[in-house]
């Protein structure tokens, strides 16, 4: 962070020029990503060093820092994890071939898929299973996309991006198909992309209840809310993490200037020249102490006086693996 020079020993202190810091409620740490560091923390508790996990467990370097120090070894694929030691898979979920293989090598594995993600793997496997074609909704290249479009054999999954895809699909049969979305995109964005699948492809059928996670649509809900009065917003996310991303663009979209960190330091004094109310939130992989972090920060150098912009209370838990119930109990 961009410092200001300190101030002489015999001068008067300077004025700190007063900084409203408006906190965005719901914000950080979601129950899919409570659940999944928690199955790390309990396997290691349980197991004891180390505890492989294919991939980042959830998309935040001082979450897998965090970890690593207490014994976590965090792996791409399952190929370098070794013999005779438990192994957890991420809360993006992974390809059906991957839990499949360690079964093959005798791994203990613990499967930490947000219960959310793996509702979505469940719908592709029954509108498969019904002979349609599904169209997936989502970012190429992201964990969660990967691991959907593993859960069925190649070719029944198309992606689209964009309302511009939606346009160049090419179908064999228009009347047998679905679609699904990822768990964590822009609320907007997506409404935009399956109301043109609806216009192109009339007979298409939908989910029962929507896919985009309660997390990152109440994640957005509070930015949109917070920003009428901002004229800066801070993000709280790692730069692969989809729904941290897609908080910037929500703020932007409002028209408030927004930018994403990952951690305090990164601040510059210069961004906040005419600012005088900022929003912050953080990305569902993002701790509370992250949070307190910035505000401690800025502390040093305003006048702060905090806000919380409450939208929504979230009271969703969910179940850890049989395996680990009686760890969680004891602990």
């Amino acid at each position: 962070m961009t410092e200001t020079a300190p101030t002489p020993a015999n001068a008067s202190p300077a004025v700190k020029p007063p900084l409203l810091i408006k906190i965005a409620s719901p914000r950080g740490f979601c129950a899919g990503v409570d659940r999944a560091i928690e199955i790390v923390e309990l396997s290691l508790h349980k197991y004891g060093a180390p505890v492989y996990v294919r991939h980042e467990i959830v998309h935040n370097k001082f979450v897998v820092d965090s970890l690593k120090a207490k014994g976590a070894v965090f792996v791409e694929e399952l190929d370098e994890v070794p013999d005779g030691v438990p192994v957890v898979f991420s809360a993006h979920g992974v390809p059906k071939a991957v839990p499949h293989k360690a079964a093959e090598r005798g791994l203990n594995y613990l499967d930490a898929t947000c219960p959310l993600v793996s509702k979505v793997h469940r719908q592709a496997e029954r509108q498969v299973e019904a002979g349609r074609h599904i169209i997936f909704v989502g970012h190429k290249g992201h964990p969660e996309v990967i691991g959907t479009f593993g859960q069925v054999e190649p070719g029944n999954m198309t992606l689209v991006e964009t309302v511009e895809d939606v346009a160049n699909l090419q179908v064999a049969d228009e009347t047998k198909l679905a679609f699904l979305t990822q768990t964590t995109l822009s609320v907007d964005d997506t409404a935009e992309i399956v109301a043109a699948l609806h216009q192109r492809f009339p007979a298409i059928v939908g989910p029962k209840g929507e896919d985009i996670c309660y997390a990152t649509s109440n994640r957005q809900a509070a930015v949109k809310v917070m920003t009428d009065d901002c004229d800066l917003v801070l993000v709280i996310g790692a730069p692969n993490s989809s729904n941290s991303l897609r908080l910037v663009e929500v703020a932007e979209r409002e028209g408030t200037r927004a930018m994403l960190i990952q951690r305090a330091q990164e601040i510059e004094l210069r961004w906040f020249d005419g600012v005088n109310t900022l929003g912050l939130t953080a990305g569902a992989s993002a701790p509370e102490i992250l949070v307190r972090e910035v505000v401690d920060l800025l502390g040093r150098h305003f006048d702060v006086k905090e806000e919380r912009v409450k939208t929504v209370d979230e009271r969703i838990t969910f179940k850890l693996p049989r395996a680990l119930a009686a760890e969680a109990d004891a602990a």
